[in-house]
């Protein structure tokens, strides 16, 4: 078997993979921004917003709520989303410790 199974990995390493992964398309990308944006909303206001048809949006927002990047609460008969905060925070704190790691060693290659 090759070495791409996740147990050898870290139980961080595997995290981050997965959340880069669910942003691995610039729908996704599109979606995160206008959450940002716009702090919470419905499926349907990213609808109106991007260029793509409803089921494609709710496939998307599965996507991004599987890696833990956002979460949703029910509203009525609508879900409500919103950026995962502890996700982000985790994220940002990957990428910030490993720029410190870069400007550490301080070479190029």
């Amino acid at each position: 078997m090759g070495a791409t199974k996740t147990e050898h990995y870290s139980q961080n390493q595997n995290a981050i993979a997965s959340i880069a992964k669910a942003l691995g398309h610039p729908a996704r990308i599109a979606i995160m921004e206008f959450l940002a944006k716009v702090d919470t909303c419905i499926c349907g206001d990213i609808v109106n917003e991007l260029p793509l048809a409803q089921p494609t949006i709710s496939q998307h927002l599965k996507e991004l709520k599987n890696a833990g990047l956002i979460q949703g609460n029910i509203e009525g008969n609508a879900i409500c989303y919103c950026i995962n905060e502890k996700t982000m925070a985790k994220l940002q704190g990957y990428f910030i410790n490993l720029a410190l790691k870069l400007k550490k060693k301080n070479n190029c290659c």
